[in-house]
């Protein structure tokens, strides 16, 4: 056998691979002979059927699945040996003339070769690593929320600041309607809330889903429809309110404090907010590592240039999966899916300039901290070594578990990197103000 490789650009090249029946015959001999030791043909005893017969039978057939078997080795082998960084998978170029009668063969593979770049992390940029402070504006009005949360319900006529509502939200042509309670304190703009205020059980009220909240989760929630559906979703939608209600507010005493927090922490209103901006904090500090993380994929994608074989993955990606695409289609999924491979490509060169690497030691630890903190919000705050351990053998004994938790390792690396090495200004920001630099709005 003779594998061979001609470059026909810097993207591209086609491996040959020259197959003599040296390589092959004894593998086909060897199957025809088994086949014939337990072949059933009427007139013949088992075991006894003429070899000739036995390869006019099964010959072409076991020859294609032996032939083929051996390309696919002897070409992945190759690909190792020579350390050849491909995109995709080889393709066979189809030969219309290709003779299965010959004793010799030739294959021709189509490659796509990665691109060869560099990653500049300390080039100029104008990122920003946001410091969300939680300000008295918020303070005050997360103290109004507990207040509201554990007051007292008063039914409504008439919406008022500061009420609930409850109703049916509808769109016929997207086929929602879902019952929901909203608060008016988690729309987006205040001027959304005001559209409410006056209206009584029965009235319909026509918004934009468009920056309806914050959140678009919160969207899919309230509208029942799925993760993919609601990114970008620009429709109207009615809501109809059958319910309005009120609350009386909790007073600021210790028997408040206490519910909060069992354990004394807090004795004063002071004490209280104390509590939230630390917790509150610590929850925007995973928000702006996720937006600095996304800012930075972003920024490198744009800024690092290189190409990429485009029409070797158009024809991969049309025949690659369960049913073959048109060319058209091929082309709709690779304009799709470009900006993600050329981060998967960035990301790559990446890890490994600056060896970033898992053990597992480092993977179980991850996984037991993170089980700690979901049994803790069900209330078991001191588990057990024992317990936690075995729950962690359990998530790392499935493969899935494994490359998702690997994955926000890695994630937590990248950033960790991207902290250190990537120019970016520190901006401290309201909570609200990091919301209107999340869509772009703040200047």
């Amino acid at each position: 056998m003779n594998i061979t490789k001609n470059n026909v650009d810097a993207l591209n090249a086609v491996v040959t691979v020259q197959v003599s029946k040296n390589d092959y015959a004894d593998k086909v001999t060897k199957v025809l002979t088994d086949y014939r030791k337990n072949a059933n043909i009427p007139g013949f005893r088992k075991g006894a059927v003429p070899m000739s017969l036995i390869e006019k039978q099964y010959g072409k057939a076991v020859l294609l699945e032996e032939v083929n078997k051996l390309l696919q080795e002897s070409l992945n082998k190759y690909l190792v040996d020579e350390k050849l960084d491909i995109l995709g998978n080889p393709l066979p170029k189809v030969t219309e003339d290709f003779n299965w009668d010959a004793e010799d063969f030739s294959f021709d593979f189509e490659l796509g070769l990665a691109p060869q770049f560099e990653v500049d992390l300390a080039a100029k940029n104008n990122l920003v690593q946001y410091n969300v402070i939680a300000d008295e504006t918020m303070l005050n009005a997360q103290v109004a929320r507990i207040q509201k949360q554990y007051g007292k319900v008063v039914s409504k006529d008439t919406v008022e600041e500061g009420n609930d509502v409850s109703g049916i939200f509808a769109n016929a042509e997207k086929g929602i309607n879902n019952r929901a309670t909203l608060d008016f304190e988690t729309f987006a703009d205040a001027k959304t809330a005001k559209a409410f205020l006056g209206k009584k059980v029965g009235d319909v009220v026509t918004l934009n889903t468009k920056r309806l909240f914050n959140d678009d989760h919160k969207l899919m929630d309230v509208l029942a429809i799925g993760h993919d559906d609601v990114h970008g979703l620009d429709i109207e939608v009615t809501f109809t309110i059958d319910e309005v209600v009120g609350y009386e507010p909790a007073d600021l005493n210790q028997e408040l404090f206490d519910k909060l927090f069992p354990n004394g922490e807090v004795a004063s209103v002071e004490d209280l907010k104390a509590k939230i901006k630390e917790d509150a904090e610590k929850q925007f500090e995973q928000q702006t590592k996720q937006k600095f993380l996304n800012d930075v994929t972003e920024h490198l994608v744009e800024n690092t240039k290189f190409d990429l074989p485009a029409e070797f993955l158009k024809k991969w990606i049309q025949t690659s999966g369960e049913k073959e695409l048109t060319p058209e289609e091929a082309e709709q999924e690779y304009n799709n899916s470009e900006k993600s491979l050329r981060f998967q490509l960035i990301e790559s060169k990446i890890i490994t300039q600056n060896n970033l690497q898992i053990t597992f030691e480092e993977l179980k630890d991850y996984t037991s901290e993170l089980i700690k903190k979901q049994m803790a919000q069900f209330g078991q705050m001191n588990p057990t070594d024992e317990d936690v351990q075995g729950i962690v053998a359990r998530v790392l004994g499935n493969q899935d578990e494994v490359r998702r938790l690997s994955e926000q390792v890695m994630n937590e690396k990248l950033l960790a990197l991207f902290a250190e090495k990537v120019p970016a200004k520190s901006k401290e920001v309201t909570y609200e103000d990091f919301i209107k630099a999340m869509y772009g709005e703040l200047n």
